[in-house]
């Protein structure tokens, strides 16, 4: 077990963030989190407005720190600037990583993800954490930003920086106050603004298992290693079945071939860019990795971590009951969850 002490959680407002600052103080520890303004945290946690792109606010955010949990990113699959994937995800990493080499921390758990592990070329095995892949890979600029970075994480493990990379899955389950994409995809087909579906095969996580994996990977990993935080391979139509299985609500049974939704996505982002300024419903980075093999093993992360899997169900009924709770999902439910 670590020494009781201070966290730095970067991004603690975010999805994954909020779990693991509840967690770190659920055991006892002092939090700090780095956020931007106008983000609700616990108000028993120090906050730290800013930026992880401005270099004195991370550095006055580590004083006192001895374990740092680096979140913060933007976690979209479009943006209308598609500068800021690279100057939030890489450049950030590269600020916080510099600042860190000069603090006495005992370890810095950097969070990557499943996105840039996935390449052309696939087999029909699940992907391991031992997968490399080149930047050539990278569908998109949100993966080619966190493909930097997790190599930034990598080299400064290398140069003596005690860095344990993580890569979650897709996180499922309560408190996505900020929508992110597989959360948007799920509340979309409660919506009905989905008509058909694109089948595809990734792997899904309970979100709280994902914060406890952050804790365990600080408490138990190797530095310069990677873990991929995952749990149960699906595909869409699987998926859909089950939503369809808890809600009663009916789900789109049309599956469209993937060169259909590659043209969709095209003129998707096109009218997001440059009229509606708003998200696109198909951003074209994901529909490139839908077709790819989303499939993945934790088996490192389970036999050094510890790591502990709850049944995606279970995270899903969760995640429904919150959305609905909070008044995301606007059309009644046929039954009560179950």
């Amino acid at each position: 077990m670590l020494n009781r002490g201070c966290s730095l959680v970067t991004g603690g407002g975010g999805f994954i963030g909020t779990h693991l600052v509840r967690q770190l103080l659920e055991q006892g520890e002092a939090v700090k989190v780095l956020e931007l303004a106008d983000v609700s945290l616990p108000s028993d946690v120090e906050v730290i407005q800013g930026s992880v792109n401005d270099a004195d606010r991370v550095r006055r955010a580590l004083k006192g720190v001895q374990r740092l949990y680096h979140l913060a990113a933007n976690p979209n699959l479009w943006a209308q600037d598609k500068r800021l994937f690279k100057q939030v995800n890489y450049e950030g990493t590269c600020t916080v990583l510099s600042e860190a080499a000069r603090a006495d921390l005992e370890v810095v758990v950097y969070t990557s993800t499943e996105s840039i592990l996935t390449g052309r070329r696939q087999g029909d095995r699940p992907i391991d954490s031992s997968v490399m892949r080149e930047l050539n890979e990278m569908p998109g600029p949100y993966c080619r930003s966190k493909f930097l970075a997790e190599q930034a994480a990598f080299k400064a493990a290398k140069g003596g920086l005690p860095v344990v990379i993580v890569s979650p899955t897709l996180p499922i389950g309560p408190g996505d106050r900020r929508i992110t994409p597989p959360t948007r995809m799920i509340l979309d087909f409660l919506n009905c603004k989905i008509p058909a579906y694109l089948d595809c095969k990734f792997n899904m996580v309970d979100v709280r298992d994902v914060a406890r994996g952050h804790i365990l990977a600080a408490q138990h990993g190797r530095p310069g290693e990677r873990y991929i935080l995952g749990n149960e391979n699906l595909t869409l139509g699987n998926l859909l079945l089950m939503i369809e299985e808890i809600t009663g609500l009916a789900m789109p049974k049309f599956r469209i071939p993937h060169w259909l939704a590659l043209i969709v996505g095209v003129l998707s982002e096109l009218t997001a860019d440059y009229i509606t300024r708003k998200p696109p419903q198909a951003p074209l980075t994901g529909i490139r990795l839908a077709a790819r093999s989303m499939v993945f093993e934790s088996d490192k992360a389970v036999q050094e971590l510890g790591f502990k899997q709850t049944p995606i169900r279970q995270a899903l009924v969760d995640q429904i009951e919150w959305l609905v709770k909070e008044g995301y999902v606007t059309r009644s439910l046929p039954q009560q969850l179950k």
